[in-house]
């Protein structure tokens, strides 16, 4: 055979453009999958996301005014080449309200969770094990 062969999983003779093609598909879906996480990394970070709050609420504000735009320019786009017709959507609504106070209070409560966390695990340990104590008795 000269080492023109590999064995797949079934146990038969596989020839090696079959076994380099499956390495390759699947190299090939984790750099595109590398690069979509990439991108979205450089993103949050050229656009100051996770800075200070002040510069997130100024680029959802900007994003929530560039947006609807360009989706109203895409479905116009894809009306002219498919040729279908997509209803009118109503206005999105506006949004209001300052992301600050809940990502503080989210922030809060995560860290309030976190530090009764060692005692509400003894306490429950500690239940747990008498109620295994008693029903083996």
């Amino acid at each position: 055979m000269g080492g023109e062969c590999v064995l797949s999983d079934s146990g038969q003779e596989a020839p090696r453009s079959t076994w380099f093609l499956q390495g390759w598909k699947a190299s090939r879906m984790f750099l595109i999958k590398g690069s979509v996480a990439g991108g979205a990394v450089y993103l949050v970070y050229d656009q100051e996301l996770l800075g200070p709050s002040d510069k997130s609420q100024a680029a959802l504000q900007k994003a929530g005014e560039v947006v609807p735009p360009a989706m109203y320019q895409f479905s116009q786009y894809v009306c002219q080449q498919t040729g279908l017709q997509i209803p009118q959507l109503p206005a999105p609504p506006k949004i209001d309200f300052p992301i600050r106070d809940s990502w503080n209070a989210g922030i809060m409560t995560v860290m309030s969770a976190l530090s009764v966390a060692p005692s509400k695990v003894r306490e429950y340990s500690k239940e747990g094990w008498e109620y295994v104590k008693a029903r083996t008795k």
